[in-house]
């Protein structure tokens, strides 16, 4: 069976929405195995006051729960914004194979510079174990983000 890359996305909306209805910035992740998914995860930073529970970490940590180990290689990651610096470096120490994106921030709105999940996995020298896709549902990522943002001000 192909892999249904916005039918994923979806679901990391799902998450976003929840985030945002929290009070965090509203965004969200799916960890998928195959057709199978195997943990959600959303931003939990305002909720929990921790400055790591970013979507893509709780994700990862409601999949070593679920699974009952922490390799995931095999995994794709589905996130509806660019991950982090810290959020891409717990990615390729988990052994994800594939990063699936929606969103991503304008050059002028960049919290980390020039910084993108591609150069930083090139730093890394993590070419050749991690594939990026991007440019699912790029619209409806930025947009549940953007409505988020809106409704906070």
């Amino acid at each position: 069976m192909a892999l249904d890359h916005d039918q994923f996305m979806r679901v990391a909306l799902e998450e976003a929405n929840k985030a945002g209805s929290e009070g965090n910035i509203a965004v969200g992740s799916v960890i998928t195995n195959g057709d199978a998914v195997v943990a959600r995860g959303r931003n939990l930073v305002s909720s929990t006051l921790d400055v790591t529970a970013h979507c893509e970490t709780d994700a990862l940590r409601n999949g070593g729960k679920a699974l009952g180990h922490v390799d995931f290689s095999g995994h794709t990651l589905y996130t509806t914004a660019e991950p982090c610096p810290m959020c891409c470096g717990a990615i390729m120490a988990s052994g994800i194979s594939t990063v699936v994106m929606g969103a991503r921030p304008e050059p002028a709105q960049r919290r980390y510079g020039d910084y993108t999940i591609e150069k930083l996995i090139q730093l890394a020298g993590f070419e050749e174990k991690l594939q990026v896709v991007t440019g699912i549902l790029p619209q409806e990522c930025a947009d549940v983000r953007r409505q988020w943002e809106e409704g906070t001000r």
